[in-house]
């Protein structure tokens, strides 16, 4: 019997994707038009070489093996944090004095010391730029940069309805489909809270229409948002095998589920919709593998790494998102944790700005990040992993004005989508690049603009992946990736 085993390809259009039996079968029907499975394969041959020759041309293509998005939930203020501006009014000037870096001419404020000290080995994006339209607040903004659409049901005040199987994917989750783990790893997770604004939970945070097997796997620790030790507690007995379940016993079991399911092609077609074979094997892989468990324990790290990265709860994630990329995982989002419109730890600084960014929130982000590139980089795990840090809009040129329908006293800035700053380091991405650049008062970029869209854009060109690749939603249609282009100039 002749047999082709293909790759998942079947709600594709990539020319990188392997042709699917389904594919094969339609080749008997192709013969009267010419096509016959020796052309079919000559094309193939054709396309990969074509790939080929396009990744040589193309600055950074295909260089991430995974990702770490650091995603700043709340809108941090650029003007605050590292795109201060002097020789402006008052109400606009930053209260923190501007600080040098390593590079020459380019400033940040007091707030980051540490990050200040190794901008060289990072690309600054300080043009990150929307228009709004209905995305002046949290929930539709996160949902565009974590999807790369926009939703029709925008309420006047930008909340959106709670997370459904018709949503746009993730982009962690196309990854994950796009480019399967290979290692019996977790190969997407989230953490240490979901995405959040009031009573909308996890909006943009799902795999939507890839169906849930393509969800992340959330670790979302107990204990209160300002309990700086829950990371101490991670649970990862739902990881661990019964003690009466040996991995040889399973294994055999799952041998024996594959003949039985050999004899029911009816039945495994009725259920292809619901993708039961990777929810199955993820679970089989990650029980017999300890490498998700080794990876989730922090105490395996010496206690000098812990302390650089930060005794806190967006410290010690980032410190984990390290170990799960090391271990295999391929993408890893780490939730800045603390939910958007609250006070203390959130970036979301309607009032008492000053007091809260310099004790508390700027302290922990600038330890945590400048850890995490620098262990990265130490480690030689930034050559095949993206670093992706961005929140989804900057805020207010001046303070104390209203631009969401938000209160805000003399203290505070309020949201701002039309100018702001993110930084992407590794995986082929220019080192001690300043892209872009926001005019006199931080209101809007003077060169070079970037949309959320065209950094997801540039995280799929990163993998290898064309953004304006096709997949089917959950109505059969085809949607892009993303509708935008990678910024090239970002990578070396």
């Amino acid at each position: 019997m002749f047999r082709i085993v293909g790759g998942k390809a079947k709600d594709l259009c990539d020319p990188f994707l392997q042709p699917t039996r389904r594919d094969v079968l339609r080749v008997g029907g192709s013969g009267m038009l010419g096509l016959s499975l020796g052309a079919l394969l000559q094309l193939k041959a054709t396309n990969a070489n074509a790939t080929q020759l396009l990744s040589r041309e193309r600055p950074g293509w295909g260089r991430a093996k995974s990702v770490i998005m650091v995603y700043l939930q709340g809108g941090p203020s650029h003007i605050d944090l590292w795109d201060p501006k002097e020789n402006v009014p008052d109400n606009v000037r930053s209260v923190f004095k501007p600080i040098s870096t390593r590079i020459p001419g380019v400033q940040f404020t007091e707030n980051l010391p540490k990050l200040a000290g190794l901008n060289d080995r990072f690309t600054m994006i300080r043009s990150m730029s929307y228009s709004p339209n209905g995305l002046f607040n949290h929930t539709a903004a996160i949902y565009q940069m974590m999807t790369g659409y926009t939703t029709d049901k925008v309420s006047p005040s930008g909340q959106l309805e709670p997370p459904n199987p018709k949503d746009f994917p993730n982009f962690g989750s196309h990854l994950v489909k796009l480019r399967p783990v290979d290692e019996p790893m977790l190969p997407f997770v989230m953490l240490p809270r979901p995405l959040q604004e009031s009573n909308v939970i996890g909006k943009g945070g799902t795999a939507g229409f890839l169906g849930k097997a393509f969800d992340p796997y959330t670790l979302y620790p107990e204990g209160d948002d300002m309990d700086m030790t829950k990371m101490d507690r991670v649970k990862i007995d739902d990881l661990k095998l019964p003690d009466d379940v040996f991995s040889v016993r399973l294994q055999r079991r799952a041998r024996l589920r594959d003949l039985v399911n050999q004899q029911m092609p009816e039945m495994e077609r009725a259920v292809e919709s619901f993708k039961l074979d990777e929810h199955y094997n993820q679970a089989l892989n990650l029980v017999i593998s300890g490498r998700a468990r080794d990876a989730f324990d922090l105490n395996k790290e010496p206690q000098a790494v812990r302390d650089a990265y930060g005794k806190t709860t967006f410290g010690q994630s980032c410190l984990l998102a390290r170990r799960l990329i090391e271990a295999g995982t391929r993408v890893v989002e780490v939730v800045w944790p603390k939910v958007a419109n609250s006070d203390n730890h959130s970036w979301d600084q309607h009032s008492g700005l000053s007091k809260r960014m310099k004790e508390q929130s700027a302290p922990m982000f600038d330890t945590g990040i400048s850890a995490l590139i620098s262990d990265l980089d130490e480690r030689g795990m930034l050559d095949e992993t993206l670093l992706v840090v961005v929140g989804e809009f900057g805020r207010s040129p001046q303070r104390g004005v209203s631009t969401s329908g938000n209160d805000n006293d003399a203290d505070g800035r309020d949201h701002w989508p039309y100018c702001y700053t993110g930084l992407i380091a590794g995986a082929g991405t220019k080192r001690g690049l300043v892209y872009g650049k926001s005019d006199q008062t931080a209101s809007a970029p003077l060169e070079n603009p970037v949309h959320p869209t065209q950094l997801l854009a540039s995280i799929y060109h990163a993998f290898g992946i064309e953004p304006e690749t096709m997949v089917m939603n959950h109505l059969n249609q085809p949607r892009e990736l993303v509708k935008a282009q990678a910024v090239t100039d970002w990578f070396a």
